[in-house]
């Protein structure tokens, strides 16, 4: 599975952060996945994916930005055509990028579940695949990559604090950790102004919401992914949601201690750690920086 994987997108560092610790309370370890030409942990599932795929099927997909970076890029590697949907008001890096490696990106909808909406859509009219984001089992094995080198830490590790979007992440880590270390605590993590996973998980069955409000794009799931809900089932221990601030917070802390610029739904699980400092003292505590893809304006007023 991992030898698939372009090494550009592995062996990400991972490491304790003596700041972050310090401010928490708790002994944090950042494994940071946005050091790589897209900027974030897609491309590890993305590149499984497209090594894989027929390349006589049109690839489309959905995306609020990052995800479609890694088709993107898998896809010039391979020559391959990619059509990718995002909201008309998507991130507009994240837009560039895509385009800057070859998708087609086509603007609909006003959030991201619209646009994957219109997608598949689209997909199934014209005959070429849709890609769905922690529906198709490669976003997941190339999650569960990240879980694999996090068991190479030299220490073991109490819990983790993942963020929760559409659910490749969180599951692809989840299944890793508990077939091997079954003490650690897995933790899901959401924005409090898109809880429709956490809601659905813990009342077991779908909540859907009319709108999102956060600023975690990457995480702005008002439709929850069916299967991605049955995945979490006895493989997460539990769900927290964090407040816009305390996002804010953690990504100017992350910043200030570590020198990434992670975009906010990198930085909720170091929110998570502020709003429950008594939970997780002297908790080794390890959390994945998924994604750093911030226009200049947001660099300007989120981590100054």
């Amino acid at each position: 599975m991992s030898a698939k994987i372009d090494r550009v997108f592995s062996q990400t560092p991972q490491f304790v952060d003596d700041g972050l610790s310090g401010v928490t309370g708790a002994r944090v370890v950042l494994k940071v996945e946005t050091l790589n030409p897209i900027r974030s942990f897609k491309g590890r599932g993305a590149d499984l994916l497209v090594s894989e795929a027929d390349p006589s099927v049109p690839l489309c997909c959905a995306s609020a930005g990052n995800f479609g970076q890694a088709m993107a890029y898998a896809c010039r590697k391979r020559n391959l055509p990619l059509t990718v949907y995002a909201s008309t008001n998507a991130n507009a890096l994240k837009v560039e990028k895509m385009k800057h490696f070859g998708a087609n990106v086509i603007l609909h909808g006003e959030d991201f579940d619209a646009a994957k909406l219109e997608a598949r859509r689209v997909a199934q009219h014209s005959g070429g695949r849709f890609v769905e984001d922690s529906l198709d089992i490669e976003t997941l094995e190339g999650a569960a990559t990240i879980g694999v080198e996090l068991l190479q830490f030299p220490e073991p590790i109490d819990t983790l604090l993942i963020a929760l979007g559409n659910g490749a992440l969180l599951n692809g880590i989840a299944r890793i950790y508990k077939e091997r270390s079954p003490h650690t605590s897995i933790i899901a993590v959401q924005a409090k102004g898109a809880p429709a996973m956490v809601e659905s998980w813990q009342q077991k069955k779908i909540i859907t919401h009319p709108s999102v409000n956060t600023i975690a794009d990457g995480v702005a799931v008002r439709l929850p992914v069916p299967q991605a809900l049955q995945d979490m089932e006895g493989m997460v221990d539990d769900a927290l949601l964090v407040d816009e601030a305390s996002i804010i917070q953690a990504m100017k802390l992350i910043h200030l201690h570590s020198g990434v610029a992670t975009e906010p739904s990198g930085a909720l699980g170091i929110a998570a750690l502020l709003e429950n400092k008594s939970r997780f003292a002297n908790h080794t505590v390890a959390t994945v920086l998924c994604g750093g893809n911030l226009t200049e304006h947001q660099m300007k007023v989120w981590l100054h």
